[in-house]
Parts: structure tokens; C-alpha cells; sequence
């Protein structure tokens, strides 16, 4: 019986011993074994802003040469570094509704549409054609434009051929990052938009930019909201302005690009939302408003990268730059040699003043952040 007890003693003590190293072997090993990684992915865009394309007619007449119109050499100093971005945003400030309506000018413009010919070839692909002249020539030019467009490789926003068309928000996608513009403008001098056609051209409420902005935020990686806005030749943002920025910061935009106000306002961040207050014209013939404001314009360049952990995407805004362009033409009976010209080659054949113009125009992109940069000049 003491036998059998003792025999049971050892074996209990046995199986504990067992178990303990048992356990240690196990911890052991725990402790070796490396953690699976955090799988991360990332895509990046690059994007480039320019401002208004306000085609008064010695802009169209300078282009016009052995009975076509070629506006390629007015925009030839700026297609390499457009050609340079995976995206490329302007303003078609003047309906393109083409030759076979008529031309015309101020005040009630319509253009050629071989000028969209060139943007296109210099690499322009998200065009805003929300404007305060969109309803300028009416439904007729309206709807040549949009046919214009339908079959090209863009993506526009703010003017449409139906109600269907219009409730359509169309997403586009590059190096894996889904993207999509919305557009609004102020009004439109105006003119009244035909009843029941509302669709011609989007006017800007908080209402619809909410609608617009909640059907389509969750769908894509980044948005971006053109605004035809603000007071004209006015440098300072209004205050209508910031709180329209404020609200779609708050709906989730991610860039604000501003135009109409023909010359450029600042540039800020409202939290993650870059505010771009005004670009300024891209080209036009409007003469100096004020010591050169309407000629001296902005191009903005920033990469959007997507980072991917565990499924989850997030969007950052990086490599922040801007660049001024000068709208140069030469002056005499008619106004002719139109050309944009980046600061970063200017010379005093263009304007003898132009580093003064850098300094102070440079200045007005920074008002509300001195640490916005802007490319240098020689």
C-alpha cells in the first residue's frame, strides 16, 4: 500500500514537471517567433491647377492662322510641365460652343473649340465648365460644348445635357486612386436659366454641394470641388468665400480650387482641405487691372498619396508647389503673340519689372500661410 502511494507520488510529480517544461518550451518558442508584418501599399498622383481660359477675341484672332485655329504655341512653354502630372485641372471660362454659332466677345462670349484641342493635347484632363458666362450663348453652345467633350478622354463637371446626365457623378480612376470633380458657380450674370433646365449649369448652395458631396465621398479617394466665386480684381478672399470653404472642408472635400476672380487670392489649409482662394486667369487679353494682376497667375502642383494598411485607405496631400505664369502679349493695333510664360523663364523681354511682380504676387499666395511654397526665380 506505501508502495502504491509512493509510486502514485512520483508520477503525479512527474506529470507536473511534465507540464512545466512543457510550458517553458512553449513560451520559448513564442518568443521567437517574429510578428507578421503590416502589409502597406501606396499609390501617389500628381496633380496641376491653372486658372481661367477667357478667350476674348484677339486671343481666338492670334491663333487664327492659314484659315485654322491653332492655339498650341500660346500654351507651348506650359505643355511639358502639364505633360509632367497625371492630372491636370483649368477653367473654361468661356463656353467652347464652336465656329458654327458664331464667335464672340465680351459680354456674352463663345470660343473656338479647337482651343480645347491644344488643352487637351498639352495634357489638361478635369476641366470646370461651371461659370458665371457658361449660359452666355444659351442651350445651343451649352450643348455643343458637352458634345464636344462626351467623346474625349476628360472628366467635366458643372454643365450638362440632361437632368439624368447631372445626377450622374462620374468617377475616374488613376495608379489605383479613385477621384472625382464637382463644380459650382456664383450664378450667371444674369441670365436666367431656362425653366426646367436647371441642369445647364450647377448654381452653388450649401444644400447641393451637401447632396452632391454625401452621395459620392465614401466612393472615392480623392475630391475635388471647383468654385466659380469671390469679387473680381479683389485680392482678399470675401467672407462668403471663407465660410463656403469652411462648410466644404467640413463635407469632406479635399482640394477647393477657386476662380473667377480673375486675379490671384491666397492659399491655405483648413485642417486637411487645401484652399486654393483663386488661380487667376490662365490667358485672356484683359489688360492690367492693376499693375499687372489679371497678367500674373498661378499654377499649383501637388501629389495625392494613397496609403493602404490592412485593407483601410487614406489620402494625404504632399509636395506642395506653385509656380506664377505670366500672360505676355504684345500691345499695338491689334494684340497679338499671346504666350504663357512660367516665372521661372521670364525675363525682362516679357516685362522689365517681373521680379518685382514675383515678390509682390508671391506675397498674396502667402497672406494667410507663409509656409506655402512657390518655385523660385533666375
Amino acid at each position: 500500500m506505501k508502495f502504491l502511494k509512493w509510486f502514485l507520488t512520483i508520477v503525479s510529480i512527474g506529470i507536473i514537471l511534465a507540464s512545466i517544461f512543457c510550458f517553458l518550451d512553449r513560451a520559448g518558442d513564442a518568443k521567437n517567433v517574429k510578428p507578421i508584418p503590416i502589409k502597406e501599399e501606396k499609390s501617389k498622383v500628381s496633380l496641376v491647377m491653372v486658372g481661367d481660359a477667357l478667350l476674348h477675341s484677339s486671343v481666338y484672332n492670334d491663333a487664327y492662322k492659314n484659315g485654322v485655329y491653332d492655339f498650341k504655341s500660346q500654351i507651348e512653354l506650359i505643355k511639358p510641365i502639364i505633360q509632367k502630372h497625371d492630372l491636370a485641372f483649368y477653367n473654361e471660362e468661356t463656353v467652347l460652343g464652336g465656329t458654327s454659332i458664331g464667335l464672340s466677345d465680351y459680354p456674352t462670349f463663345n470660343s473656338p473649340q479647337e482651343f480645347g484641342d491644344a488643352m487637351l493635347d498639352a495634357g489638361f484632363n478635369i476641366i470646370n465648365l461651371a461659370t458665371n458666362h457658361t449660359l452666355d450663348r444659351g442651350e445651343k453652345a451649352i450643348i455643343n460644348e458637352i458634345n464636344y467633350f462626351k467623346d474625349k478622354d476628360v472628366l467635366t463637371a458643372g454643365s450638362y445635357d440632361s437632368f439624368e446626365n447631372a445626377s450622374k457623378i462620374p468617377i475616374k480612376e488613376k495608379n489605383g486612386i479613385s477621384y472625382t470633380l464637382l463644380s459650382y458657380t456664383y450664378g450667371t450674370n444674369g441670365i436666367r436659366i431656362p425653366e426646367g433646365k436647371e441642369y445647364l449649369v450647377n448654381l452653388y448652395s450649401d444644400a447641393q454641394a451637401k447632396k452632391d458631396i454625401e452621395a459620392v465621398r465614401d466612393k472615392v479617394d480623392l475630391l475635388l470641388v471647383s468654385m466659380h466665386w469671390g469679387t473680381e480684381y479683389q485680392t482678399e478672399p470675401t467672407a462668403e468665400q471663407k465660410r463656403e470653404a469652411e462648410y466644404l472642408a467640413s463635407l469632406g472635400a479635399d482640394i477647393i480650387i477657386g476662380t473667377h476672380p480673375h486675379i490671384i487670392e491666397p492659399i491655405t489649409y483648413i485642417d486637411d482641405t487645401l484652399v486654393i482662394y483663386s488661380l487667376g486667369n490662365f490667358i485672356s487679353a484683359q489688360s492690367t487691372n492693376n499693375d499687372y494682376n489679371t497678367m500674373v497667375e498661378l499654377m499649383t502642383m501637388v501629389d495625392v498619396v494613397k496609403t493602404t494598411k490592412n485593407g483601410k485607405s487614406q489620402i494625404k496631400l504632399e509636395n506642395l508647389n506653385n509656380e506664377l505664369l505670366y500672360n505676355y502679349y504684345q500691345r499695338g493695333s491689334q494684340w497679338t503673340n499671346f504666350k504663357i510664360i512660367p516665372f521661372s523663364q521670364m525675363n525682362a523681354n516679357y516685362n522689365p519689372e517681373y521680379k518685382r511682380l514675383y515678390d509682390k504676387y508671391s506675397a498674396v499666395v502667402k497672406m494667410y500661410n507663409k509656409d506655402i511654397p512657390i518655385n523660385n526665380i533666375a
